[in-house]
């Protein structure tokens, strides 16, 4: 077994089944594999220090592209559909409808500040966003080996890549599949494009009719990372799938929490703010 499974944050229901997974992931060998995994309160901290960390959205609330009567209205969105997101009575089907409108009403508050392209990065530069320690390996390793990484995003996808564009790691094998900005000739938001990807449909079937879709065929290995529960559907459109580890960062409401995502995820990271186990799970074993 890894070392790093041993960590006091690693919890795990099944260690036999996730020791035969790996050795079987081995035995197929690295170009089988691919990294499905979401970003916000996975690849990015969920805190620092003891002060929460920004999401995506959060990025945009906090900085000056808005005013102060927008970051309220997004306040009060997140004050009440929060809190239905991460209840555990809910179901699914219950929650969607929710969401959506969440994210919907949301990007009609963004889209009537008319935030200009070219100050984006400006944004995320005065931003507290920080991606999880030892992100550099993780992005860096798969990047070398040729392991594809995608990243399934209801955050803001704009924000996402200059995220890991400044951190240096928005390398060839990194695809982002998240809601992206609709901006005019002069460069200011107008819209956001295509179909809302939110909590509950972010998946790799939204690939199959996409280009990277061929060579996915050939990676029946996956690893996938996440943050909650609906995080586990990201790679219901794998064809032929032969593994999948589940990695779990269970990052609050830990008491609480805890059981279903033993339950769904094979490995829970409980309050690591690190990539450490992921790599340990990805490079000690997969390319030895």
């Amino acid at each position: 077994m890894i070392p790093e499974l041993s960590n006091t944050s690693v919890c795990m229901r099944d260690p036999k089944k996730v020791q035969e997974t790996l050795e079987s992931m081995v035995k197929a060998g690295s170009n089988t594999v691919q990294v499905i995994s979401d970003f916000d309160m996975t690849l990015t901290r969920f805190a620092f220090n003891g002060k929460r960390c920004p999401t995506c959205h959060n990025i945009l609330d906090n900085s000056k592209l808005i005013d102060d009567e927008c970051r309220e209205q997004l306040k009060e969105l997140l004050n009440t559909y929060y809190p239905i997101e991460i209840d555990s009575s809910r179901s699914v089907e219950e929650k969607l409808p929710l969401m959506v409108e969440w994210w919907t009403k949301a990007h009609e508050l963004l889209v009537q500040q008319e935030i200009k392209k070219d100050m984006l990065a400006m944004a995320v530069r005065e931003s507290e966003a920080m991606l999880r320690e030892s992100y550099q390996l993780f992005f860096d390793h798969l990047h070398e080996h040729s392991i594809p990484l995608l990243i399934f995003s209801a955050g803001i996808g704009d924000i996402l890549e200059e995220v890991i564009r400044q951190a240096g790691v928005f390398h060839s094998n990194v695809k982002v599949f998240s809601n992206y900005m609709d901006f005019d000739e002069s460069g200011v938001l107008r819209a956001f494009k295509g179909e809302l990807i939110h909590i509950y449909n972010k998946r790799e079937g939204a690939l199959l009719n996409t280009g990277h879709f061929k060579e996915l065929r050939t990676r029946p290995n996956v690893v996938l990372l996440g943050d909650s529960l609906g995080d586990l559907t990201m790679a219901d459109g794998v064809q032929d799938m032969e593994n999948i580890l589940k990695i779990g960062f269970l990052n609050d409401k830990v008491d609480e929490r805890k059981q279903s995502y033993l339950e769904s995820y094979d490995i829970v990271l409980v309050k690591d703010e690190t990539l450490e186990v992921p790599n340990a799970v990805l490079f000690q074993k997969l390319y030895n």
